[in-house]
């Protein structure tokens, strides 16, 4: 060994030293470390039949159906309930909604309603080492009550949930305060135009979508009781004051959620992370960007669509630019079925053009028929087969537990029970799924392999506002849905010890 080469010794430990030690505050291990990113995409009340990788024909979606090309396509995957709050309650905690009270749909002022003292999707990955961030639609409350001071830190919420980074509205689009929070604070917000929100009575001088609609930009529907304070033309529901400054436009909701997001991604790309990215599309009030308006020939929804699609195709196409492809999963779904007419008057009903937005199934969103819960669920990136269809059964209550298992995460006795693992059934490996899922919309029901048994109520068959059929009746129903996805031939009566056998596992589940 010459004499300058003695001299480098030294220094080249210390430098592969260094390297190692960048490599581990950085993340530049990260792919050996077995840790793939993990981005979940929410769509807010998109329905099976609205993406042309599903069978939509009237309405095009080329980048989910990229999506689906590079990854799986799930034909049996599951929202737990058929409205948005429960849904993302049972994601979030791995526990049926149905068996805690207070997880309906809320109100934009509600208090948060997941335990911060127990597991949580957010807590497993950061127990593993990953950085989480949650942009996009909440709704899962705020605060330890109702009533809160919106002008200062607003607290517990998301982080105190598991997530390192949040920015979010509160609820959804068409319920205040219609602004953004960074963390505990509303983003943009003058201290000497304080917010105040009251769901019960009227704060303040803004004007009403129900004493002055000449004001408004976009009519509500009858009867559908948005027509509270307006915010940029757009009745909404609940009052608010103050905090004008602050207060979101419209057209720009989903580019803001999107350029948030990808600063995220590209701030975060040397080391783990977990994004849940919850998008607004297509629920109420559609208001797309401009370059949207009038694309879809389906009114303002399929507009929406439009855009939904795009910002998917964004994501995509960063993670591509940034290396990042073979070590990060993507996730795509909705977080119920779908709905046309749901508060406004924007052409989704009048300009439907044929398009069937459940696809196949009976009923939507608030339904305990399949349109209610089953939803587009893509699966796309890092250890997923490719270019496969599954029809597993999955729900989406199974991320938590299946994350847990893929790193080794332990899930405390007693908490997330209801999610199982399977990450083999997420990455297209295993074909089977869960043995049963309890699926709710008010009432409940099960499905087992071929069978859906609902339970019997007295619950409205029909909800006339929203043109819902909403599955319930006073007598057992039981369909084979491998013969009858759109569940139009009742056979519990030839089919009794079925019937007695789900009513039993529905019985056991409610007991447990």
């Amino acid at each position: 060994m010459t004499p300058i080469t003695n001299n480098l010794k030294p220094w080249v430990g210390l430098i592969l030293l260094s390297i190692a030690l960048l490599s581990s505050q950085f993340g530049y291990g990260q792919q050996k470390s077995g840790k793939p990113n993990i981005i979940y995409i929410y769509a807010d009340d998109l329905g099976y039949g609205d993406v042309s990788a599903y069978g939509a024909t009237k309405i095009q979606t080329p980048n989910l159906d990229r999506l689906a090309a590079s990854g799986i396509r799930f034909t049996n995957a599951h929202t737990t309930s058929a409205t948005c709050t429960p849904s993302r309650f049972g994601l979030m905690t791995g526990i049926y909604p149905w068996r805690q009270q207070g997880t309906g749909v809320l109100p934009g002022d509600a208090k948060l309603i997941i335990p911060t003292d127990r597991v949580s999707l957010p807590k497993i990955f950061k127990k593993a080492g990953y950085h989480t961030a949650v942009v996009g639609k909440w709704h899962l409350g705020l605060g330890t009550q109702v009533k809160k001071n919106w002008n200062t830190d607003v607290k517990p919420g998301p982080n105190e949930v598991g997530f390192d980074y949040s920015f979010i509205f509160p609820a959804t689009a068409d319920r205040v305060p219609t602004v953004f929070m960074e963390n505990h604070r509303v983003l943009g917000l003058d201290q000497n135009d304080p917010i105040e929100v009251d769901y019960q009575q009227p704060v303040g001088n803004d004007p009403t979508g129900k004493e002055h609609p000449e004001l408004l930009k976009m009519h509500s529907s009858p009867g559908q009781g948005h027509n509270q304070t307006i915010v940029n033309g757009i009745g909404r529901i609940g009052y608010m004051s103050g905090g004008h400054r602050a207060r979101w436009v419209d057209e720009e909701v989903s580019t803001t959620f999107l350029s948030v997001a990808q600063e995220y991604i590209k701030r975060n790309k040397e080391r783990p992370f977990f994004l849940y990215f919850a998008l607004t599309e297509p629920h109420v009030p559609r208001m797309p960007a401009t370059i949207f308006k009038g694309k879809s020939n389906l009114g303002y929804r399929g507009d929406a669509i439009l855009q939904l699609d795009w910002t998917v195709g964004q994501i995509m196409d960063q993670i591509e630019s940034l290396g990042l492809s073979d070590n990060t999963l993507i996730i795509f779904s909705s977080d119920n079925g779908p709905v046309l007419d749901d508060g406004y008057q924007d052409g989704a009903v009048s300009q439907r053009n044929g398009h069937m937005p459940a696809g196949p199934l009976r009923g939507g969103k608030y339904s305990i028929f399949e349109g209610g819960t089953r939803v587009p669920f893509i699966v796309s990136g890092a250890g997923a087969a490719k270019g496969v269809t599954s029809d597993a059964l999955l729900c989406q209550i199974d991320l938590l537990a299946s994350v847990a298992d893929m790193l080794g995460q332990a899930i405390p006795k007693g908490e997330a029970f209801d999610s199982q693992a399977l990450w083999d059934t997420f990455l297209g490996k295993d074909k089977e799924g869960r043995s049963h899922l309890i699926e709710h919309a008010g009432s409940l029901a099960v499905i087992k392999g071929k069978w859906k048994y609902i339970e019997p109520g007295n619950g409205r068959a029909y909800a006339k506002l929203t043109d819902t059929e909403l599955g319930n009746a006073p007598h057992p129903q039981l369909y084979d849905l491998s013969k009858d996805m759109g569940e139009k031939n009742n056979v519990a009566d030839t089919h009794p010890k079925m019937v007695k056998e789900l009513a039993a596992i529905l019985a056991a589940e409610r007991n447990k």
